[in-house]
């Protein structure tokens, strides 16, 4: 079992606050609930559904995942500290009403340290039963009181920091005429695909989903489809946008990419350290992934007030302006936008979390 006092991480970095184990064996509910770090406000980040082969797999994945949402929430300006959960198991055979509610109550026993939401594997539909156990949960159905899927402003939000790339690497905030790759055309993949369409680029897609793909085709039967993902990198492209699981940019990957940028929504693109100076001395621009997919966060944050879309909309929109205020900061320190980006939120975790010091009655 890894050291979950340790850190997986640079080994100055802070440690989680906080790990919880969750079993109910009647239901078979097996989950990992992760609290990195709590200094703006309580956890928010979504519930993981997925057939890990172990648990030390599950472990680090909740660990990771939690780190980038305390970050992600920093630079999204939300009042949010960074949370994750994890349940091992297919969601597809292993869900069920028993089971959600079960981890419901894990959830409703943290006492709002922890907000949960939508993740791989989970849905607003899925929240709606978390929500019949615990007072913490959002990402809810339109029914319910909740905002719908988050994907939207995920998409929207990813789409915002590509066009501030956009920006940075040929002067002009469009993607018009560009030719995007994107892996992944799942929740969030498709809507990105509508937005750059709209803008009038060309698209090429991938996706380990036969339905999936043919869902994209039957809206835009001008993108053209590559059998996989190393085919999408390997393809003459503009940006390339991994819209599935992390650690798609690895040793192998980053020499043969050619895309001169790379802004996606997945999370945890890079697959270690050292991948985003790699890119930078190929002289490829990455926008951080938590920083341009942190519109979904900031969708269901907005739920927690009692949801208003533009508000949440008008938020999302900001990113723009947070990915362009990353590139000019990584070129006058000379580092990567990945390690600007870093260095932004520990600021404001830094800055706002020391007033939680000043003691109110």
């Amino acid at each position: 079992m890894p050291n979950v006092f340790g850190s997986p991480h640079k080994g100055t970095e802070p440690r989680h606050e906080q790990v919880v184990f969750c079993q109910d064996e009647a239901s078979g509910l097996r989950a990992i609930i992760a609290l990195y770090s709590t200094a703006l406000g309580p956890g928010l980040g979504g519930t993981r559904f997925y057939p890990y082969g172990s648990e030390e797999e599950a472990l680090a994945d909740v660990l990771n995942l939690s780190r980038g949402m305390a970050y992600k929430n920093a630079l999204a300006g939300l009042d949010h500290g960074g949370g994750k959960a994890v349940i091992i198991g297919d969601p597809n055979t292993d869900k069920s009403e028993a089971l959600l509610r079960a981890y419901g109550r894990f959830v409703q026993s943290l006492n709002g340290r922890y907000y949960t939401a939508c993740d791989v594997g989970t849905y607003s539909e899925d929240m709606d039963i978390v929500a019949r156990e615990s007072r913490y949960v959002t990402g809810r159905t339109v029914a319910h009181g909740g905002a719908g899927d988050s994907s939207i402003l995920t998409s929207y939000g990813v789409y915002q920091g590509m066009r501030a790339a956009a920006e940075q690497v040929w002067g002009s905030p469009t993607l018009r005429g560009r030719r995007v790759g994107v892996e992944g055309v799942g929740k969030v993949g498709h809507r990105l695909v509508d937005l750059l369409r709209e803008d009038g680029a060309e698209v090429v897609i991938c996706d380990v989903s036969e339905a999936a793909v043919g869902r994209v085709l039957e809206r835009h039967p001008g993108v053209e489809v590559v059998a996989d993902n190393d085919a999408l990198i390997r393809s003459e492209i503009d940006v390339y946008a991994p819209c599935a699981l992390g650690g798609s940019l690895d040793d192998d990957t980053v020499p043969i990419l050619n895309a001169k940028i790379v802004c996606g929504a997945a999370n945890n693109q890079l697959a270690h350290p050292g991948i985003e100076k790699q890119l930078a001395d190929r002289d490829v621009l990455y926008a951080p992934d938590y920083v341009v997919n942190s519109g979904g966060v900031i969708q269901v944050a907005d739920e927690i007030e009692g949801f208003n879309f533009d508000r949440a909309k008008a938020r999302a929109t900001g990113i723009f302006d947070t990915t362009r205020q990353i590139f000019v900061l990584a070129a006058d320190e000379g580092v990567p936008p990945a390690v600007a980006a870093d260095r932004l939120a520990e600021q404001r975790m830094s800055a706002v979390g020391r007033l939680r010091g000043i003691w109110l009655s």
